[in-house]
């Protein structure tokens, strides 16, 4: 058996997430009090179930959100029903999740007094503790809703056991440092195509972006320590429980340097769990 326990900040795409994963498979329950959880499973596990594979939302809309401070505990106990319990926690910036709120003009589960900004704020503050001991950490500030089902699809469908997902995203530090990377690398040492007039307008996806950044050998050098790197760590990590690996590669704009790196380190790994992401290449 398979558990995710789902959390997040309202507006973060919980809903997205949920159906996400019952389409590949996963009983999903909303909002199931964390008091019945544990009798829920035991009820599972000698039911005559589909699949063992189960996903359960826990957020802000239970009666006492003081339970959620506990979940350290409740974690722990709920292993010792089951040994594969991953807790994913969805997060997004401030001005993302107002925006949502305002476009799909629904209320925030804790406004009593219409403002979504200190809501939103007091939301932060109360799953404060199970950011904290999340498994996986997903940014959903940049994901459409199309983008994130992939993604929770990718990162959550069944895998074989000795393979490990690999999240690789391009980024431009000077739009921010992507909240959910596990590992962040800087390339912006590598010669520049913003600097040359005809490839400015062209992005890394463009082979003449490509064929200027890689005739730098140090380009080449440092897709091959990543590699190497990436062969190093993905076993170790998955040894240790874990089943997905965020990479985030980074250059001023996340328009060029960082795209090419990043779909070089992506055609390495061809047969693997892979999916590329450029957060900023359209900015």
């Amino acid at each position: 058996m398979k558990i995710i326990i789902l959390s997040g900040l309202s507006g973060s795409g919980k809903s997205t997430a949920i159906k996400a994963l019952e389409d590949i498979g996963y009983y999903c329950v909303d909002n199931l009090p964390v008091l019945l959880i544990s009798n829920f499973v035991e009820l599972c596990k000698n039911s005559d179930l589909k699949t063992k594979n189960i996903a359960l939302v826990i957020d802000i809309r239970i009666n006492d959100p003081s339970t959620l401070t506990g979940i350290y505990g409740f974690l722990n106990e709920l292993k010792k029903q089951v040994k594969n319990v991953q807790l994913v926690f969805l997060n997004a910036k401030n001005e993302v999740l107002i925006k949502r709120f305002k476009e799909t003009r629904r209320i925030h589960p804790l406004s009593r007094d219409g403002n979504i900004i200190d809501s939103v704020n007091e939301e932060r503050i109360i799953l404060n503790n199970i950011r904290e001991f999340s498994d996986h950490l997903i940014d959903t500030s940049e994901y459409n809703v199309h983008e994130l089902r992939k993604h929770i699809q990718d990162v959550f469908k069944d895998q074989e056991s000795d393979t490990i997902f690999l999240s690789l995203m391009s980024f431009g530090f000077k739009h921010g440092y992507p909240l959910d990377a596990d590992i962040v690398l800087d390339a912006r040492f590598l010669p520049n195509p913003y600097f040359v007039e005809s490839l400015r307008p062209l992005n890394g996806t463009n082979v003449k972006i490509r064929e200027y950044v890689l005739a730098n050998d140090e380009s080449k050098i440092f897709v091959d320590k990543i590699t190497d790197l990436l062969s190093f760590l993905m076993p170790r990590y998955k040894n240790e429980g874990k089943s997905y690996l965020n990479l985030a590669i980074g250059c001023t704009g996340g328009k060029h340097r960082s795209v090419v790196i990043t779909n070089e380190i992506a055609n390495n790994y061809k047969d693997n769990n892979v999916t590329v992401k450029h957060r900023d290449i359209q900015k």
